[in-house]
């Protein structure tokens, strides 16, 4: 990966903006200078860039559509919380204000956005994801993407994103170390007309759950382990959940609840 800078007003904030993330992640910064992203990273002989934004970051492997971070229907969803709203997979997990939760599988973010808003500032959400090109997108995007809302952009910024293989990290964990593990797959049986994810594929990581990343999580968690398949998946059975009833929807949530002790 290499790191560069869009245009915009203010090319010295972002070129610094830039330099920072190459040096935090270990990349190379390659200056932009009117140079089109295509050329910069064939240039580069890498196989994508990430592009620091003034409203974020995005990600251009050339050939492939570009993603830009952007909450998605994360923020759609957290307005409704915000209002008082139910939540189906908040509702699921048994998520409640001051939690911590683990989201094992973050791509661009959009639920550990929800989990962190409705556990405030006094909760914690961690949110790991073993693309290391995405972990990148999500790291920068988090931090400097403002949406209208001050509380939504504050629950952006306490976010910790991670780099890694969530099984790799569970198994470093100390037992009841949080409330919730959340795990959103890449659904073994896609859903087609989910046009914020396709783009993803590129990216993500698309091997199946492991039962030892469950075992992992239960020994983990204190409160929760929370699967989001679609409907119907042999996924929660293979795995060991229940399976919710959802009425109207494609997907669904399946969940295991703990009575690990504080």
């Amino acid at each position: 990966m290499i790191i560069t800078t869009g245009r915009c007003e203010d090319p010295e904030k972002l070129v610094k903006r830039a330099k920072a993330l190459a040096l935090d992640l270990g990349y190379n910064y390659v200056p932009r200078q009117r140079t089109s992203i295509t050329k910069l990273v064939q240039a580069s002989k890498d196989s994508v860039a990430l592009v620091v934004l003034e409203n974020g970051a995005r990600l251009v492997r050339p050939g492939h559509p570009p993603i830009d971070y952007h909450p998605s229907m994360g923020y759609v969803r957290v307005k409704r919380v915000i209002k008082g709203d139910n939540d189906p997979m908040l509702d699921a997990a048994g998520m409640q204000a001051g939690y911590s939760v683990l989201d094992c599988t973050a791509g661009l973010g959009s639920d550990s956005l929800v989990f962190a808003v409705k556990a405030g500032p006094e909760g914690k959400v961690i949110s790991l994801e073993s693309s290391s090109d995405l972990a990148a997108l999500l790291k920068e995007g988090m931090s400097h993407y403002v949406t209208d809302l001050e509380e939504v952009n504050q629950a952006m910024r306490r976010i910790e994103v991670r780099h890694g293989d969530h099984l790799d990290i569970l198994r470093e964990m100390p037992d009841d170390s949080v409330d919730i593990v959340y795990f959103d797959p890449m659904f073994r049986q896609p859903l087609m007309a989910s046009s914020a994810i396709n783009p993803l594929r590129q990216f993500a990581n698309s091997d199946a759950l492991s039962l030892e990343s469950i075992q992992q999580a239960e020994r983990v968690a204190r409160k929760s382990v929370i699967l989001k398949e679609k409907w119907g998946s042999p996924e929660f059975a293979r795995l060991g959940f229940q399976m919710l009833e959802r009425s109207n929807s494609n997907i669904t949530y399946g969940v295991k609840f703990l009575d690990n002790r504080e």
